[in-house]
């Protein structure tokens, strides 16, 4: 049984086809690359793992579970985690609490004991604050911790937010575009920490990504969309080599 499946994945908007029969599949530690022009439908493809879409054909499973039509706190719970192009950081939050506020989908208290701070609401966030300030260490964060998250560096940034998505302990990673934004040190550091996360997390991760040289450096395979379509699926020097691929990436030539 896969850890994850994606099966026939159609989507629409409205009368445009977003997404079309796409298909995937993770036993389990792969590190797979989605790839494609702008516009091409990736985003629109996590959107859709992840519950911000219900699509409108196809399944999705993690486990053997259904995920499609699940809400993204409920997908979150089964083990799936993602970071975005653009970073979500609560700016004006320091470091630690945007770690902290991963815990949010899964608190065991309610409204009435965060007003009264009752002991249930005590003891729940001295355990949350524990976790996430041994996990800072973890990451190499700690001294950064009551800093605000918008005084960081961006590579930082790029880093706490990835640290916020593991503190759940994922089965499944998504890194959407995590190299958008960096300078080319901070690019060979982030290959360094993907790579650190899957063998210290034992995860699985699925990135998609435009700068070919962390996509090339990273992925054991690549699979390539166009116009919400699958092109190609393989490794990275049979991707490189794929004439579909060069042709939706560079157009044809013209005589």
């Amino acid at each position: 049984m896969p850890l994850f499946e994606v099966c026939g994945l159609t989507h629409f908007f409205g009368g445009l086809k977003a997404v079309s029969d796409f298909n995937l599949a993770f036993e389990g530690r792969e590190l797979m690359g989605l790839i494609g022009p702008n516009g091409a439908g990736k985003t629109t493809i996590f959107n859709l793992v992840c519950g911000v879409y219900h699509p409108t054909h196809g399944e999705v499973k993690i486990e053997d579970r259904n995920l499609a039509g699940l809400f993204p706190h409920q997908v979150t719970a089964m083990g799936i985690a993602r970071t975005f192009q653009n970073i979500r950081l609560w700016p004006e939050m320091t470091v630690l609490d945007n770690i902290r506020v991963a815990h949010n989908y899964k608190l065991s208290y309610g409204f009435l004991d965060a007003m009264f701070q009752t002991s249930r609401y005590r003891s729940a966030e001295k355990g949350i604050d524990r976790t996430a300030r041994e996990f800072l260490e973890i990451m190499g964060l700690r001294d950064y911790a009551e800093e605000l998250a918008k005084n960081l560096p961006y590579g930082l940034q790029r880093k706490v937010e990835i640290a916020r998505a593991l503190i759940i302990r994922p089965k499944l990673l998504l890194l959407d575009e995590p190299s958008a934004g960096m300078n080319l040190g901070e690019k060979e550091a982030l290959i360094g920490l993907i790579r650190w996360i899957r063998k210290e997390f034992n995860l699985t991760i699925w990135l998609i990504e435009h700068e070919m040289r962390v996509v090339m450096n990273l992925c054991e395979k690549i699979q390539v969309l166009d116009f919400g379509e699958t092109i190609a699926h393989g490794t990275p020097q049979e991707i490189q080599g794929n004439p579909r691929v060069v042709e939706a990436y560079l157009g044809k030539e013209i005589d």
